[in-house]
């Protein structure tokens, strides 16, 4: 999707407009309707830049370009995982690299779990990203990940949505927690929501707590992700189904991850 709508569909002249602002095309039937550049795109316009006559957009909940509408539902923008012959190649790939780096992968979601949020703990490499794709494959997952905005710039931008990355502006406020939810209540298949709850790979004693209200508002379970890089063990664990008692039920979450270790394991605490 354009981030700007092109000049040539722009016009300043008067004319019928249709209710969003665009008239019709003085190239007749078939062509872009023009763009009236005296009336915004959108309802909201100070929160979206996706200023294209095709953009579903009507308030965005995002500040910044990546709104809400291209992460939920249907208009869920396809990734590696949806790509079939690809999909089953880096499946093979990703089982022989781990099976040669001496790794193990556990576990599997349960039935009727298709839809969840995964938490990702530890994160305190760079290298937690390739090998959380590979473990993915190798469980035949359908993931989508949250990482900071600078991964997504240029020219990676593009490739790091294929392999599933949801862009977080960590400077603005934002709607993500509804956003997120109301993605996965809206997908047609099976979802899993890659979220890691430390928010960054540094060291930090505070665990955020978007994944759990992201659970809650989606109504699916979360599911304990780890990768344990001293045993070289990775996969997933128990399913955790947040009662509402945000103390306690993060009591219990940090409590599994206690005992494992990251890359870097003394940036890691789950205390």
């Amino acid at each position: 999707m354009s981030g700007y709508i092109p000049k040539h569909v722009i016009s300043g002249g008067a004319g019928p407009r249709g209710r969003d602002g665009f008239a019709p095309s003085s190239n007749g039937p078939g062509w872009p309707r023009q763009r009236d550049s005296r009336r915004p795109a959108f309802s909201n316009p100070t929160l979206c830049r996706h200023y294209s006559p095709t953009c579903p957009c009507r308030s965005c909940a995002f500040p910044g370009d990546y709104c809400a509408q291209l992460i939920a539902g249907k208009t869920l923008h396809r990734t590696i995982f949806d790509t079939p012959v690809v999909n089953t190649m880096l499946r093979a790939v990703s089982l022989a690299f781990l099976r040669i780096g001496g790794w193990k992968v556990e576990g599997s979601l349960p039935v009727g779990v298709d839809k969840c949020v995964l938490i990702a703990a530890p994160h305190t490499s760079n290298w937690d990203l390739p090998y959380t794709l590979f473990v993915a494959f190798a469980l035949n997952l359908r993931i989508y990940w949250m990482g900071k905005q600078s991964l997504f710039n240029r020219p990676f931008g593009a490739l790091m949505r294929w392999l599933g990355g949801i862009p977080v502006d960590r400077a603005k406020s934002n709607n993500l927690v509804a956003a997120s939810a109301q993605a996965i209540r809206d997908a047609d298949g099976p979802l899993q929501l890659v979220v890691p709850p430390e928010g960054t790979r540094g060291k930090t004693r505070h665990w955020k707590t978007g994944f759990y209200h992201i659970a809650i508002a989606a109504q699916v379970p979360i599911v304990l992700a780890y990768m344990d890089y001293q045993r070289k063990v990775s996969g997933l664990g128990p399913v955790f189904r947040p009662s509402g008692n945000i103390q306690a039920d993060m009591a219990s979450i940090k409590a599994f991850y206690a005992p494992i270790k990251g890359l870097n394991e003394t940036q890691f605490e789950a205390e």
